[in-house]
């Protein structure tokens, strides 16, 4: 065997041995994504039965959902900046053993306020998790080789939203697991991703000399969660049009703006303002939020239908919700694969933008009477547009920034993600009970003490059950009419989006060819 040959041999085989511990890390970190996600939607069917049997109020049943929501977002950016500072291994690692303590607290909770407690430590994990993992894979692997990964890491996150509820439900129904396990369930599996991840990765540590803006930090957290708050609270403890409203809404506002100020001035800021100078950055964000809206209030008003508007059991409701989990799947790692073999993305995105429109526009059009069968391919259509948008918007962010911002513009994309999805959730539950009270009170007349509970299907007569599915059925057609333009303002972003060509090089290589540069 020639030198040449020999060299080549050699090549080939340490590429080989690079795959391998890709793959194998890429495993754990799907495994610790997937779980992560999976406790955010996992209490959606099961928080009846949780509150009834720690005896807890109706305020609470919102609380237990929105304090790790809450949690998981407004930490999203700390987690990111850390990144760009600190042992990326380390802090997912922190990150996974702060759910894993989350999650035991959860399981054994004795009453409400312990539960809701845990609730946030399981958050402050979730929110490393999220920000983490696609930092991680940023530093380990080239954006021209990154679509096939993206795609997995969009189908884990839309399969863990949306079989949340139904694996929820199950360990409701079944008599030998019950509530409880719906905690304990991700504790082995997220040992074992902090297992494998120990074991298959590694990643330099690059030491910088710079200050965490911990100012920046607070007002961030402040204001976003002073106006997550306010979307939860409002249409339930006060009017949305009220003084309470006001007060949080501006107080939220200039704490933003105050975060926004510090941030331009600190000389290591939490969110770069630099990363927005492009419109790259500007239009992936923005398109992240408004996809946010689309896949979080879609699954979440989808189970409400199934089960007032079809009268589907939960467990129903959750096997209802595949055909939604099967398109993003499909789609997510399709145009994954598709894009890392042609080096080509905006068609993919401009694709997606356009089928989850038309996926909406189609729910939009769903009441009482229609087939299990074509709500299902209605909800394929939404699953396969968000699929070939979500995670590949992450990608063509972190194509177009140095990579000593990798970590920021990340987890920037993954907050304002997750911050659409709770906004819009808030206001679509808002608008949609508006919608029931109203339709309901032309049907019946006003409710009889002022209050507009939601009715136990079982105890209804036959007219009055029909009514009131058909009530549900309309007003969840009209939510996703709303959200339509919405989704359409998204891929007004996506067409405005400038297609450059993908970086041959891994975030950890460009990240060393910068300091390189610098000296």
């Amino acid at each position: 065997m020639s030198a040449e040959a020999a060299e080549h041999s050699a090549e080939q085989h340490e590429k080989a041995a690079k795959r391998k511990d890709v793959v194998q890390a890429m495993s754990g970190l799907m495994l610790g994504m997937f779980m992560a996600i999976l406790a955010s939607t996992i209490v959606s069917n099961a928080l009846p039965r949780i509150i009834a049997d720690l005896h807890g109020s109706q305020s609470v049943y919102t609380w237990v959902v929105t304090t790790e929501l809450l949690a998981m977002t407004a930490t999203v950016p700390l987690w990111g900046k850390l990144a760009d500072l600190y042992s990326r291994k380390l802090l997912i690692q922190l990150s996974l053993g702060m759910f894993v303590v989350g999650s035991l607290i959860a399981g054994f909770s004795p009453n409400v306020e312990v539960l809701i407690a845990s609730r946030v430590v399981q958050g402050l994990g979730a929110g490393g998790m999220t920000a983490l993992a696609t930092i991680v894979m940023a530093a380990m692997i080239p954006p021209r080789d990154m679509g096939k990964y993206a795609g997995l890491f969009g189908a884990v996150f839309g399969v863990g939203t949306v079989a949340g509820p139904l694996i929820g439900g199950v360990m409701v129904d079944t008599s030998w697991l019950g509530w409880r396990w719906c905690f304990f369930i991700g504790v082995p599996f997220t040992l074992a991703s902090i297992f494998l991840l120990q074991r298959t990765l590694h990643l330099p540590v690059v030491r910088q000399e710079v200050e965490i803006d911990w100012l920046g930090a607070a007002l961030i957290v402040s204001g976003v969660s002073t106006l997550l708050v306010w979307t939860t609270l409002a249409g339930n403890r006060f009017e949305w049009v009220s003084g309470w409203s006001a007060l949080m809404v501006v107080g939220g506002l200039v704490l933003l703006a105050l975060a926004v100020w510090v941030e331009s001035r600190a000389a290591d800021p939490i969110v770069p303002l630099s990363i927005f100078a492009g419109r790259t950055v500007s239009l992936t964000t923005l398109a992240s939020a408004l996809v946010g809206v689309a896949m979080f209030g879609g699954t979440v008003f989808l189970s409400q239908y199934f089960q007032i508007g079809l009268g589907k059991t939960p467990t129903q409701a959750g096997l209802m919700s595949l055909p939604l989990i099967f398109g993003l799947l499909v789609s997510s790692t399709v145009a994954g694969g598709l894009i890392t073999k042609w080096g080509h993305w905006k068609v993919f995105l401009v694709a997606g933008g356009v089928v989850m429109v038309g996926g909406m526009l189609l729910l939009a059009t769903i009441d009482a009477q229609t087939s299990v069968l074509t709500v299902s391919v209605h909800m394929a259509v939404l699953g396969v547009g968000v699929g070939m948008l979500m995670q590949n918007l992450v990608l063509v962010a972190q194509n177009d920034v140095p990579a000593k911002d990798l970590g920021a513009t990340t987890s920037t994309l993954t907050f304002f993600r997750s911050l659409g999805g709770a906004i819009g959730v808030s206001v679509l539950g808002a608008v949609l009970a508006n919608k029931v009270t109203s339709l309901s009170a032309e049907k019946f007349g006003p409710p009889a003490g002022g209050t507009n509970e939601v009715p136990d299907l079982s105890k209804l007569p036959r007219e009055a059950l029909a009514v009131v599915q058909d009530i549900y059925a309309t007003a969840t057609a009209e939510l996703f009419l709303i959200g339509a333009p919405i989704a359409a303002l998204a891929l007004v972003a996506v067409l405005f989006i400038k297609e450059k060509p993908l970086k041959t090089q891994s975030g950890d290589e460009r990240l060393a060819a910068e300091l390189a540069g610098t000296h």
